[in-house]
């Protein structure tokens, strides 16, 4: 596994080093090389028929390159296409299914944010409420305080907290082979936040934008607290049952994958053979509220698709999740209240990305919701190259003349 830039989580990693920087050159002169082994071919993304040569050549080109596994979905005009490249197992080396279940990381963010807005269209919260008044006493030492952190500073990544995966003890558990040790071990939510208030935060809140996934921990909490139910059971019944997600959960402590499933790969630092690891049975209450869904393709496809329509949120509400802040670092990205926003070769896209050990995932709908596109690695060992932007530049860009 590369090395991690310190500071930065690594699903912002992957998020925006990889397929915003994508995003970003898409609209210059310059291109990004596809992974070396397999050039795209020169047909454009909306060919006759609805093929997706590019895409699926893209997907070809991340497998030569490393990735053991790809699925994709994409959706527009000719209907829906389903993708698959290499394999789930490298040990029995079954092909990757279109409808497999996956761990997709950050992108439970926006069902997260999603809640607390339609608590707030219940006038049972506001996103202008602090941390301390749903969660006395919880964020405080070493300079954090919860009395100046608003709800909606947590879910656009404005709150300055410091991102726990970014701890010395989370991140060798991580990315190293303490993680064979480690993978079963069992956090609480309660015990993830003073991991991160154990170190002053990056900035005070509300004067920039960074990426932490510990302000999605805390508002999972805020959730429960409103509510009186768990986080799990409220993302349910409001978001998972009522737009018949049926690949999709929210595991608490459950450590496999429901089938059909492939298996999740990583590599460890400190391996000098840099083998690839089986990584994916493990306790996902580490990432509890901020990274721990499970779902497909065609269940992303559908939830963000019915979000940006606005079937989930009230108008005013819905505005709010599209209020965005620079994101500071990428030019021309932006984050919403869970979702980031940017434009690539002249199309308006939403969605997020999930990073974690053992899996990569992308999902973007297009401002019209007329276009969509889900894939999803089965490793996170190609996380500082190319190959998760190729994909989406393949589906979303016109071929190079």
């Amino acid at each position: 596994m590369t090395k991690r830039p310190p500071r930065r989580s690594r699903a912002a990693r992957a998020a925006l080093a990889v397929l915003l920087t994508a995003a970003a050159m898409a609209g210059s002169a310059l291109a990004a090389p596809a992974p070396a082994g397999a050039a795209i071919p020169a047909a454009g993304p909306a060919a006759p028929g609805g093929g997706h040569e590019r895409t699926r050549a893209a997907m070809d080109a991340a497998v030569k390159a490393g990735v053991p596994g790809v699925i994709a979905l994409a959706r527009g005009p000719h209907g829906t296409w389903h993708g698959t490249a290499g394999v789930a197992d490298l040990q029995t080396k079954r092909p990757r299914l279109p409808g497999e279940h996956f761990r997709a990381g950050s992108i439970v963010k926006p069902f997260v944010s999603t809640v607390l807005l339609q608590l707030e269209a219940e006038h049972r919260l506001t996103l202008d409420d602090t941390v301390e008044k749903w969660l006395p006493g919880l964020v405080r030492g070493h300079g954090n305080d919860g009395r100046r952190i608003t709800l909606r500073q947590l879910l656009n990544h404005t709150s300055g907290l410091y991102d726990y995966t970014g701890d010395p003890e989370v991140l060798r558990n991580l990315t190293t082979t303490a993680f064979l040790q480690h993978r079963y071990d069992s956090w609480t939510p309660e015990q993830i936040v003073r991991t991160a208030t154990a170190h002053a935060p990056d900035f005070p809140p509300g004067t920039r934008y960074s990426y932490s996934p510990t302000g999605y921990v805390l508002a999972a909490l805020v959730m429960e607290k409103a509510t009186g139910r768990s986080y799990e059971e409220e993302v349910e019944r409001r978001i998972i049952t009522p737009l018949g997600l049926h690949s999709t959960s929210l595991p608490r402590h459950e450590r496999t994958l429901p089938a059909p499933a492939g298996r999740g790969y990583s590599r460890f630092s400190d391996d000098p053979d840099r083998r690839m690891q089986d990584v994916t049975d493990l306790d996902p209450s580490l990432i509890r509220g901020t990274g721990d869904l499970i779902t497909s393709p065609a269940d992303l496809d559908r939830f963000l698709t019915a979000l940006l329509r606005g079937r989930l949120l009230p108008p005013a509400q819905q505005r709010e999740l599209k209020t965005t802040v620079p994101d500071g670092e990428e030019p021309g990205v932006e984050y919403g209240l869970g979702l980031f926003h940017f434009t690539l070769c002249g199309t308006e896209l939403w969605g997020h990305t999930g990073f974690f050990i053992g899996t990569q995932s992308v999902a973007y709908v297009t401002a019209d919701t007329r276009r969509s596109l889900v894939y999803h690695f089965n490793t996170d060992t190609l996380g500082d190259t190319s190959a998760a932007g190729d994909v989406i530049k393949a589906e979303f860009c016109p071929a190079a003349k």
